[in-house]
């Protein structure tokens, strides 16, 4: 499993220059963090189905794997429809050319038709095990194409003006109109794109997941955006919860507002994400936990941790059941004997779920100290684990403890238990 250094090891060895490649589609309107993550996923399943084969874009979309997810996780109509074929050629196509031009595939022509192949399988599963993963690779390969083409000045700037205490809203967009029209120069000049409206939606892809790393302004319709740009934002498909609860009273429980507010989930889209993310941590306890149970119990700890369990069934909290932070490794003993009474698995044992959340509030501890030092890569998030907890709970106030504070998490957790018990 690699970590976020492979990355820029892998993309330092290459030279971006798009005053030497000429290719404006380096990035595209569709690379979004989880659409790239998708499409590399699809095409990791179908390399590994297929080793060393060439393929190209029909291949991809028409695979077992994309017709069977497409449509469940980003609502199209399905890839075979000969109808959708405009909508699936930039749907596909875009990511890959992006994957081509960063190395990760490789590209030629036959004829008009776009010829790929895989040049470093690694580098594609990391992408598309996670939309994070997919994330930080945009945000390196962005950042080494700009700095290749003697454009990263003009963008650093930008963030940089942010900071100052003077700037108000007039003069911040002042500069990002400056470095909007340099960006846009600089595609009339050095490649074939001449029109604003496509430099548009390229500078998009461009500046934002910028700001989300520097967390700091991007842009939003064509401005300036008001606020710090946030990861759902950068999304395709923009599923979020937080945003359909942003009008819950005070004081009133998520389960009472969704029953006066009844919620249409994409079941499937939240199937699909939580198979991926249980496939990304069965990874990562492999490879830095030797797989060791995360429920540090004498009694299991020479056995494999090879099950993922939601410590907050997936089927009644869909909202969190891809959160890194809501699942566990456990021995098949633990997960079917102990977290699953006699192996019920639509039965929670109450008492084996907290056991689970203090040994989760440890592993997430441990993950985010070591990562300080570089030991291992950083998977987890605090805030996300409040998140968690307050889903979990149905009580916002755990979303209110300090920063790291993992004492206050340890106390909520036992106060919770201990009033239902």
């Amino acid at each position: 499993m690699l970590t976020e250094q492979s990355i820029i090891d892998f993309i330092t060895t290459f030279n971006y220059d798009i005053r030497k490649s000429h290719n404006g589609r380096w990035i595209d309107q569709k690379c979004t963090p989880d659409v790239l993550s998708f499409i590399a996923d699809c095409i990791y399943f179908y390399a590994t189905e297929n080793p060393n084969k060439e393929f190209c874009t029909q291949d991809i979309w028409f695979s077992d794997y994309a017709v069977q997810n497409t449509e469940a996780v980003f609502k199209k109509p399905s890839p075979k429809q000969n109808a959708a074929k405009n909508e699936y050629d930039k749907f596909f196509q875009q990511p890959m050319k992006l994957l081509a031009n960063s190395k990760v595939l490789l590209e030629r022509k036959e004829s008009l038709k776009n010829i790929f192949k895989v040049n470093n399988l690694e580098i594609l599963e990391y992408i598309a095990i996670s939309e994070k993963n997919a994330l930080k690779f945009l945000f390196r390969y962005i950042e080494k194409v700009l700095r290749d083409s003697d454009l990263y000045f003009d963008f650093e700037k930008f963030f940089q003006n942010q900071k100052n205490a003077s700037m108000n809203k007039d003069k911040m967009q002042v500069a990002y109109n400056q470095v909007k029209q340099k960006f846009y120069n600089f595609a009339h000049s050095y490649t074939a794109i001449k029109k604003d409206l496509e430099c548009g939606r390229i500078f998009t892809k461009v500046i934002n997941p910028l700001a989300y790393f520097y967390n700091s302004l991007g842009t939003e319709g064509g401005h300036v955006s008001s606020d710090v740009i946030t990861f759902d934002v950068l999304m395709y498909n923009r599923n979020n919860f937080r945003d359909i609860y942003a009008n819950k009273p005070k004081g009133m429980t998520r389960k009472v507002y969704v029953s006066e507010h009844p919620l249409e989930v994409n079941e499937k889209y939240y199937d699909y994400q939580s198979s991926k993310a249980k496939r990304f941590l069965r990874m990562f306890n492999d490879q830095y936990r030797n797989g060791l149970t995360e429920n540090l119990e004498e009694a299991h700890l020479k056995d494999a941790a090879i099950h993922i369990h939601h410590i907050f069934p997936k089927a009644l909290y869909p909202e969190i059941c891809a959160y890194l932070e809501n699942l566990i490794a456990l021995t098949p003993t633990q997960h079917f004997n102990y977290a699953h009474p006699n192996g019920r698995t639509q039965e929670i044992n109450i008492e084996y779920q907290k056991l689970l959340l203090l040994s989760k509030a440890d592993r997430i501890k441990e993950n985010l100290e070591d990562s300080l030092s570089e030991k291992v890569e950083r998977i987890y998030e605090f805030p996300k684990f409040l998140h968690v907890l307050s889903v979990g709970f149905d009580d916002d106030e755990v979303e209110s403890i300090s920063n790291m504070d993992f004492v206050a998490v340890m106390n909520a957790i036992n106060v919770h238990y201990a009033n239902i018990a």
